[in-house]
């Protein structure tokens, strides 16, 4: 382990153990992590851990060595947190998904982040794929029940799709299996119009539809940057922190 590390593990991240490993679907697991380090969070919603999941491993970059990942739920008094992992990519980080077991012991930092949640909006629009599933389900919850709320979600088979941390589904399964640019912004121009009073979108994902449905709001719709929260949670040319 290089000095670097030994810095990162001792001083710089918090150490969790994974206490629970569940199949969400055919592409996804639930990993929960114990820590009285945890009790001590002040969560906002849409907040997110860098998890150093490839400390000690030498094979690996240090751009391989951390990953970050959505808080899809929290419970400070009892010290714990859920994660909610697609393992599609088959990257590094799915590798991990995939392998880690409970007992395990891991290291993170948590970070806010601009991708959080907004509750001052009247209607709102979600979009993203299977790896942003579970933040939209924590942007949706946070925002506030009385909200008016529409979501496209993209490139994810039926098999892959799994409920919120509650066991509810509150977005409809589209048959967007194939990264589309052109079929997502035609279904925007449909739901666009329908959103009432002061809007808003969250857009996740895959970058190459983050790009261009920013566009498409800021440049074709007209809508103030402000109301625009876009973050891209891959790149099919990159990897890591790259």
């Amino acid at each position: 382990m290089s000095i670097l590390e030994r810095i990162l593990k001792t001083v710089v991240l918090d150490e969790a153990i994974i206490t629970e490993k569940v199949a969400l679907s055919k592409t996804a697991f639930k990993i929960r992590l114990q820590s009285d380090s945890i009790k001590n969070i002040s969560f906002i919603p849409g907040a997110f851990l860098r998890l150093g999941i490839g400390i000690g491993k030498e094979e690996l970059s240090m751009n391989d060595k951390i990953r970050s990942y959505s808080i899809w739920n929290i419970n400070s008094s009892s010290g714990y947190l859920d994660l909610a992992i697609a393992t599609h990519s088959g990257g590094i980080g799915s590798k991990w998904a995939i392998e880690c077991q409970e007992g395990d012991a891991v290291y993170y930092k948590l970070k806010k982040g601009n991708f959080i949640a907004d509750a001052t909006a009247d209607s709102y629009l979600l979009i993203g794929d299977l790896s942003a599933l579970s933040h939209l389900y924590v942007i949706n919850r946070a925002v506030g029940a009385d909200k008016q709320i529409a979501s496209i979600l993209y490139n994810i088979p039926k098999n892959e799709f799994f409920p919120d941390i509650d066991g509810n589904y509150p977005f409809e399964v589209q048959e967007l299996l194939q990264v589309s640019t052109e079929e997502i912004i035609a279904k925007i121009k449909d739901i666009a119009p329908t959103l009432k009073g002061y809007q808003m979108v969250y857009i996740a994902g895959d970058s190459r539809v983050c790009i261009a449905a920013h566009s498409f709001f800021k440049n074709e719709l007209g809508w103030n940057p402000k109301q625009i929260k876009t973050k891209p949670f891959w790149n099919p040319d990159k990897k890591g922190l790259e």
